[in-house]
Protein backbone atom coordinates (compact mmCIF):
# COMPACT_ATOMS: atom_id res chain seq x y z
CA UNK A 1 0.00 0.00 0.00
CA UNK A 2 2.35 2.58 -0.95
CA UNK A 3 -0.33 5.76 -0.98
CA UNK A 4 -1.44 4.57 2.50
CA UNK A 5 -2.50 7.81 4.70
CA UNK A 6 -1.88 9.87 1.54
CA UNK A 7 -4.74 12.14 -0.05
CA UNK A 8 -4.58 12.24 -3.64
CA UNK A 9 -7.03 14.94 -5.82
CA UNK A 10 -7.73 13.35 -9.58
CA UNK A 11 -9.57 15.74 -11.87
CA UNK A 12 -11.23 14.10 -14.87
CA UNK A 13 -11.99 11.28 -13.58
CA UNK A 14 -15.64 9.74 -14.18
CA UNK A 15 -14.02 7.31 -16.98
CA UNK A 16 -10.97 6.31 -19.21
CA UNK A 17 -7.62 7.37 -17.88
CA UNK A 18 -8.84 9.69 -15.22
CA UNK A 19 -11.15 6.33 -13.64
CA UNK A 20 -8.15 4.05 -14.07
CA UNK A 21 -5.75 6.56 -12.14
CA UNK A 22 -8.29 7.05 -9.39
CA UNK A 23 -9.31 3.40 -8.90
CA UNK A 24 -5.26 2.51 -9.08
CA UNK A 25 -4.24 4.82 -6.27
CA UNK A 26 -7.47 3.86 -4.25
CA UNK A 27 -5.97 0.11 -4.30
CA UNK A 28 -3.14 1.62 -3.02
CA UNK A 29 -4.56 2.83 -0.04
CA UNK A 30 -4.72 6.62 -1.21
CA UNK A 31 -8.23 8.98 0.06
CA UNK A 32 -9.36 10.03 -2.87
CA UNK A 33 -11.13 13.65 -3.83
CA UNK A 34 -12.91 13.03 -7.60
CA UNK A 35 -14.20 15.55 -9.50
CA UNK A 36 -15.79 15.74 -13.18
CA UNK A 37 -18.24 17.63 -14.89
CA UNK A 38 -20.03 14.32 -15.83
CA UNK A 39 -22.17 14.19 -12.53
CA UNK A 40 -23.43 10.44 -13.21
CA UNK A 41 -19.89 8.82 -14.48
CA UNK A 42 -18.00 10.67 -11.31
CA UNK A 43 -20.88 9.00 -8.66
CA UNK A 44 -19.84 5.25 -10.27
CA UNK A 45 -16.60 5.88 -10.12
CA UNK A 46 -17.38 6.77 -6.25
CA UNK A 47 -19.16 3.61 -5.71
CA UNK A 48 -16.46 1.73 -7.47
CA UNK A 49 -13.57 3.46 -5.33
CA UNK A 50 -15.33 3.05 -2.06
CA UNK A 51 -15.39 -0.83 -2.65
CA UNK A 52 -11.21 -0.58 -1.77
CA UNK A 53 -12.06 0.45 1.41
CA UNK A 54 -10.84 4.11 1.50
CA UNK A 55 -12.60 7.58 2.04
CA UNK A 56 -13.72 9.01 -0.99
CA UNK A 57 -15.31 12.61 -2.12
CA UNK A 58 -16.63 13.07 -5.32
CA UNK A 59 -17.90 16.78 -6.81
CA UNK A 60 -19.36 17.94 -10.29
CA UNK A 61 -16.65 20.65 -10.87
CA UNK A 62 -16.05 22.97 -13.86
CA UNK A 63 -12.10 23.19 -13.39
CA UNK A 64 -12.22 26.40 -15.81
CA UNK A 65 -13.86 27.92 -13.22
CA UNK A 66 -11.37 29.12 -10.09
CA UNK A 67 -14.05 29.79 -7.44
CA UNK A 68 -15.63 25.95 -7.90
CA UNK A 69 -12.06 24.71 -8.12
CA UNK A 70 -10.85 26.56 -4.62
CA UNK A 71 -14.25 25.61 -3.15
CA UNK A 72 -13.72 22.07 -3.79
CA UNK A 73 -9.96 21.98 -2.27
CA UNK A 74 -11.49 24.33 0.95
CA UNK A 75 -14.06 20.74 1.05
CA UNK A 76 -11.12 18.40 0.77
CA UNK A 77 -9.50 20.34 3.50
CA UNK A 78 -11.82 20.53 6.07
CA UNK A 79 -13.17 16.59 5.17
CA UNK A 80 -9.74 15.06 4.50
CA UNK A 81 -7.39 16.90 6.07
CA UNK A 82 -4.77 17.75 3.35
CA UNK A 83 -3.92 17.56 -0.33
CA UNK A 84 -0.82 15.22 -1.10
CA UNK A 85 -1.32 14.39 -4.43
CA UNK A 86 -2.85 16.34 -7.39
CA UNK A 87 -3.44 14.57 -10.86
CA UNK A 88 -4.83 17.01 -13.56
CA UNK A 89 -6.39 14.77 -16.35
CA UNK A 90 -9.34 16.52 -17.15
CA UNK A 91 -9.05 17.68 -20.73
CA UNK A 92 -11.14 17.37 -24.17
CA UNK A 93 -10.79 18.02 -27.98
CA UNK A 94 -12.37 20.16 -30.21
CA UNK A 95 -11.17 18.84 -33.78
CA UNK A 96 -10.59 20.99 -36.76
CA UNK A 97 -8.14 22.35 -39.39
CA UNK A 98 -6.63 25.64 -38.08
CA UNK A 99 -8.66 27.07 -41.60
CA UNK A 100 -12.24 26.14 -40.03
CA UNK A 101 -11.78 26.16 -36.75
CA UNK A 102 -14.38 28.03 -34.72
CA UNK A 103 -13.09 30.72 -32.15
CA UNK A 104 -15.29 29.03 -29.44
CA UNK A 105 -13.60 25.72 -29.77
CA UNK A 106 -10.32 26.91 -29.84
CA UNK A 107 -11.19 28.93 -26.37
CA UNK A 108 -13.06 25.51 -24.93
CA UNK A 109 -9.89 23.44 -25.23
CA UNK A 110 -7.58 25.81 -23.59
CA UNK A 111 -9.31 26.97 -21.22
CA UNK A 112 -10.24 22.83 -19.80
CA UNK A 113 -6.86 21.28 -20.67
CA UNK A 114 -4.41 24.31 -19.28
CA UNK A 115 -6.20 27.03 -17.37
CA UNK A 116 -8.35 23.96 -15.66
CA UNK A 117 -4.42 22.50 -14.82
CA UNK A 118 -3.21 25.87 -13.53
CA UNK A 119 -6.60 26.83 -11.65
CA UNK A 120 -5.92 23.25 -9.96
CA UNK A 121 -2.58 23.73 -8.91
CA UNK A 122 -2.79 27.38 -7.79
CA UNK A 123 -5.25 25.82 -5.58
CA UNK A 124 -3.69 23.16 -4.14
CA UNK A 125 -0.03 24.82 -3.62
CA UNK A 126 -0.03 26.86 -0.47
CA UNK A 127 -1.43 23.63 1.84
CA UNK A 128 1.19 21.36 -0.13
CA UNK A 129 3.40 24.40 0.75
CA UNK A 130 2.50 24.79 4.31
CA UNK A 131 3.03 20.87 4.27
CA UNK A 132 6.32 21.50 2.68
CA UNK A 133 5.47 18.12 0.62
CA UNK A 134 3.36 16.91 -2.58
CA UNK A 135 3.42 15.56 -5.82
CA UNK A 136 1.64 17.43 -8.88
CA UNK A 137 1.12 14.72 -11.86
CA UNK A 138 -0.43 16.36 -15.26
CA UNK A 139 -1.17 14.58 -17.97
CA UNK A 140 -0.08 16.06 -21.21
CA UNK A 141 0.15 14.35 -24.59
CA UNK A 142 2.23 13.04 -27.48
CA UNK A 143 0.10 15.32 -29.44
CA UNK A 144 1.81 18.40 -27.47
CA UNK A 145 5.44 17.57 -28.55
CA UNK A 146 4.73 16.71 -31.83
CA UNK A 147 2.23 18.46 -33.08
CA UNK A 148 -1.20 16.48 -35.23
CA UNK A 149 -3.16 18.14 -38.21
CA UNK A 150 -6.49 19.06 -37.51
CA UNK A 151 -5.59 19.09 -33.70
CA UNK A 152 -3.92 23.16 -33.51
CA UNK A 153 -6.00 23.99 -30.03
CA UNK A 154 -5.08 20.76 -28.38
CA UNK A 155 -1.87 20.30 -29.32
CA UNK A 156 -0.90 23.64 -27.99
CA UNK A 157 -3.09 23.23 -24.58
CA UNK A 158 -0.75 20.09 -24.05
CA UNK A 159 2.47 21.70 -25.00
CA UNK A 160 0.95 24.57 -22.88
CA UNK A 161 0.85 21.70 -19.86
CA UNK A 162 4.61 20.76 -20.66
CA UNK A 163 5.47 24.84 -19.55
CA UNK A 164 3.46 25.02 -16.77
CA UNK A 165 5.44 21.72 -15.20
CA UNK A 166 8.47 22.94 -15.63
CA UNK A 167 7.72 26.27 -14.70
CA UNK A 168 5.76 24.74 -11.78
CA UNK A 169 8.33 22.37 -10.50
CA UNK A 170 11.05 25.12 -10.70
CA UNK A 171 8.64 27.41 -7.77
CA UNK A 172 8.12 24.52 -6.21
CA UNK A 173 10.93 22.34 -5.23
CA UNK A 174 12.33 24.55 -2.79
CA UNK A 175 9.18 23.57 -0.68
CA UNK A 176 9.38 19.59 -1.63
CA UNK A 177 7.12 19.59 -3.77
CA UNK A 178 7.46 17.50 -7.07
CA UNK A 179 5.95 18.49 -10.29
CA UNK A 180 5.77 16.11 -13.46
CA UNK A 181 4.49 15.47 -16.90
CA UNK A 182 3.34 12.51 -18.40
CA UNK A 183 2.75 12.08 -22.07
CA UNK A 184 0.39 9.24 -23.21
CA UNK A 185 0.24 8.24 -27.32
CA UNK A 186 -2.55 6.32 -28.19
CA UNK A 187 -4.31 4.58 -25.41
CA UNK A 188 -7.37 2.55 -25.73
CA UNK A 189 -10.53 4.52 -24.63
CA UNK A 190 -14.12 4.72 -26.05
CA UNK A 191 -12.06 7.36 -28.75
CA UNK A 192 -10.24 4.54 -30.25
CA UNK A 193 -12.75 1.99 -29.71
CA UNK A 194 -14.83 3.77 -32.52
CA UNK A 195 -11.85 3.68 -34.89
CA UNK A 196 -12.18 1.50 -37.84
CA UNK A 197 -9.64 -1.50 -38.30
CA UNK A 198 -8.10 0.49 -41.47
CA UNK A 199 -7.64 3.60 -39.17
CA UNK A 200 -5.97 1.61 -36.35
CA UNK A 201 -3.47 -0.05 -38.75
CA UNK A 202 -2.34 3.21 -39.90
CA UNK A 203 -1.84 4.25 -36.19
CA UNK A 204 -0.31 1.26 -35.77
CA UNK A 205 2.33 1.97 -38.52
CA UNK A 206 3.60 4.93 -36.53
CA UNK A 207 4.03 2.95 -33.66
CA UNK A 208 7.34 0.79 -33.11
CA UNK A 209 5.50 -1.58 -30.53
CA UNK A 210 2.32 -1.71 -33.19
CA UNK A 211 -0.04 -1.66 -30.68
CA UNK A 212 -2.37 0.73 -28.66
CA UNK A 213 -1.90 1.58 -24.73
CA UNK A 214 -3.45 0.37 -21.93
CA UNK A 215 -5.15 2.93 -19.45
CA UNK A 216 -3.64 0.88 -16.38
CA UNK A 217 -0.04 1.72 -18.10
CA UNK A 218 -0.87 5.28 -17.64
CA UNK A 219 -2.34 4.94 -14.36
CA UNK A 220 0.88 2.72 -13.00
CA UNK A 221 3.20 6.07 -13.93
CA UNK A 222 0.64 7.85 -12.14
CA UNK A 223 1.31 5.33 -9.44
CA UNK A 224 4.95 5.95 -9.66
CA UNK A 225 5.23 9.57 -9.91
CA UNK A 226 2.90 10.25 -7.03
CA UNK A 227 4.82 7.51 -4.54
CA UNK A 228 8.12 8.74 -2.83
CA UNK A 229 9.89 6.07 -5.25
CA UNK A 230 10.07 9.12 -7.26
CA UNK A 231 11.09 11.32 -5.01
CA UNK A 232 13.82 12.83 -6.68
CA UNK A 233 12.21 13.55 -10.04
CA UNK A 234 10.68 16.41 -10.67
CA UNK A 235 10.41 18.79 -14.43
CA UNK A 236 10.19 15.63 -15.91
CA UNK A 237 7.95 15.02 -18.87
CA UNK A 238 8.03 11.01 -19.70
CA UNK A 239 6.30 9.96 -22.73
CA UNK A 240 4.44 6.67 -22.89
CA UNK A 241 3.47 5.81 -26.32
CA UNK A 242 5.12 2.42 -27.61
CA UNK A 243 7.97 4.24 -28.59
CA UNK A 244 5.55 6.86 -31.18
CA UNK A 245 8.43 9.79 -30.42
CA UNK A 246 11.60 8.49 -30.09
Amino acid sequence: MQLKEKTAMITGAAQGIGKEIALTLAREGANLAICDVNKDGITETQKEIESAGVKVLSFVVDVTDAKQVEDMVNKVLDNLGKVDILVNNAGITRDSLILRMKEADWDAVLAVNLKGAFNCIKAVARPMVKQHSGKIVNIASIIGIMGNPGQANYATSKAGIIGLTKTAAKELASRGINVNAIAPGFIKTTMTDNLTEEQKQKMFGAIPLAKFGETKDVANLVLFLASEASSYITGEVIKIDGGMAM
